[in-house]
């Protein structure tokens, strides 16, 4: 049975004793729960199935359930922080498909991010604003959309504008429906859009783009036979209809897209432009 999950956690609770070459540890904030793993070396990438990196993951209430957090916000942007250069332009991808809800993450959290690229020096100095980050922003759609990977749109533009980091935004799965819409995972590693539910696309990582690929993500779906496994320890053929893989998502996924959204965009913002007051953001946004 292949346990279909986009998180490094589940990954490591796969195992009764922790693998060699992978280190983890946990921390409290507040009403978050904050656990990183590193994978060290090859042995360790071999064991938990994810590529070398720092794999942060951030457990928290369910975001349907809550307004705008600010302290919530504070914690995601404190540890993307910690994974961005300090200097250089950025990239921000909005990944997935923003026709269908539980994939619509990346492209609604694009639409919060502060683009900046455009903007000139004289303006800036005049504005006050000399220390805001260039960013660029980009929710290049899918393949079904434009015809044309998303792998291979992404290599254009950073040979173009050639960013020192590229964060890329997507919908992930996850194995439990406990970690479904209260979960924000980030990594330095890349991502490769699909893998949890099947339908892996080519990766995007700084292996394939040259540069430095931060992946944040919220798990939306399950699948349904991992789901059906985990609760009876068996496989279930019923699980999976004429062949056919079957997804599921919350009953109210609309409105935890969209407030996971906010909360990704506002931490990004915030992780980019530190100095900045969330006022003159939001006015640069309107």
């Amino acid at each position: 049975m292949q346990i279909r999950t986009d998180l490094a956690l589940e990954q490591k609770e796969m195992h009764r004793n922790l693998p060699k070459g992978i280190s983890s540890e946990e921390v409290k904030v507040g009403d978050a729960l904050i656990t990183k793993i590193t994978v060290k070396n090859e042995q360790g990438a071999k064991a938990l199935g994810k590529p070398i990196g720092i794999y942060t993951t951030i457990e928290v209430p369910p975001f349907s359930d809550n307004l705008r957090d600010d302290e919530l916000i504070k914690t995601v942007a404190d540890e993307l922080y910690t994974l961005l250069p300090k200097k250089g332009d950025v990239l921000v991808v909005g990944l997935g498909n923003r026709n269908i809800t539980p994939d619509a993450l990346g492209p609604k959290a694009a639409e919060g991010i502060l683009a900046t690229r455009h903007i000139s020096d004289e303006i800036r100095r005049v504005a006050g604003i000399e220390d805001i980050r260039t960013v660029s922003v980009i929710a290049p759609g899918v393949l079904g959309q434009t015809g044309i990977e998303v792998f291979n749109l992404l290599r254009g533009i950073v040979d173009e504008i050639k960013p020192t980091c590229v964060i890329a935004i997507d919908a992930l799965a996850s194995r439990y429906l406990k970690r479904l819409g209260c979960t924000v995972q980030m990594c330095d590693s890349g991502i490769e859009p699909g893998a949890g539910v099947g339908n892996a696309r080519h990766e995007i990582s700084e292996k394939t783009l040259g540069v430095k690929v931060i992946a944040v993500g919220v798990p939306t779906v399950t699948d349904a036979a991992t789901l059906v496994y985990d609760l009876t320890g068996k496989n279930f053929d019923g699980a999976k209809p004429d062949g056919r893989q079957m997804i599921i998502t919350p009953r109210e996924v609309d409105l935890l897209i969209t407030r996971a959204a906010g909360l990704i965009a506002d931490a990004v913002n915030k992780a980019l432009h530190p100095t900045t007051e969330q006022n003159i953001i939001t006015e640069l946004l309107a």
